[in-house]
């Protein structure tokens, strides 16, 4: 009730900074590379990414440096993947749920999704958005049947250098209340495990985000990835 409240009275300057925002922030493209394939040797695993542009690695020049990437270059000595990446630029919870109907039906062992942070520059309330992640998670286990699903949690978007306050303040709340649905729902979930997107540990690590100050960075994805590589093989 009092993020309605704020976000009602911030109207007027969320207006004006998110127009200036959208005008004076750097439009990175999505990175160049293969979105399928195989890799690796080893026990076999099938993996698909999920999500938005953070999914799809913008921020760097190639796949080879965005999440997949990293995730393949940590796994490819112990695993032979088979993996595919669906990922967009500016996809929102429903769009990847729509996404997902045109998918066909096929196993992957593990799932890794980034979806968010379009449904806070929209101002979804966290209870909206849960639902229509429980809608997302149920369409994943009904199309692919995963043994393991990994959900990254929203940003903290309070912490990206491309947003002025209030903006930043108040899609930071938003984010904040997503994140704490997000991790009670996946831990009633036999399958689901999900990792913090934690600037405030990158910076200590003396991490910069991407160019843009809206995405993550090579050595960003390299983290990320490494930790989604750590709980493929404790279930694997």
């Amino acid at each position: 009730m009092l993020l309605k409240a704020a976000t009602i009275a911030l109207i007027p300057a969320l207006v004006i900074q998110g127009n200036r925002v959208k005008k004076n922030t750097l439009k990175l493209p999505e990175p160049a590379g293969a979105r399928e394939g195989k890799t690796g040797t080893g026990k076999k695993l099938s993996l698909l990414i999920l999500g938005d542009s953070a999914a799809v690695g913008v921020g760097v020049e190639h796949q080879d440096d965005a999440l997949l990437g990293a995730v393949l270059r940590e796994l490819k000595n112990e695993f032979e993947i088979e993996w595919k990446l669906q990922a967009k630029t500016g996809d929102t919870t429903s769009k990847v749920i729509r996404t997902l109907d045109q998918v066909e039906v096929q196993h992957y062992d593990v799932v890794v999704t980034s979806v968010g942070v379009n449904d806070v520059t929209k101002l979804m309330s966290a209870e909206i958005w849960i639902q229509k992640q429980e809608q997302l998670y149920s369409k994943i286990q009904q199309k692919f049947n995963p043994k393991l699903i990994i959900a990254a949690g929203v940003p903290p978007m309070n912490m990206f250098p491309a947003l002025p306050n209030p903006l930043a303040w108040l899609f930071g709340q938003y984010a904040k209340h997503m994140n704490l649905q997000l991790e009670k729902f996946v831990n009633q979930q036999a399958n689901m495990q999900w990792i913090e997107y934690d600037i405030e540990k990158y910076r200590a690590m003396n991490l910069h985000m991407a160019a843009d100050g809206f995405h993550p960075s090579k050595e960003v994805y390299t983290l990320w990835g490494q930790e989604v590589a750590g709980k493929i093989r404790k279930t694997f």
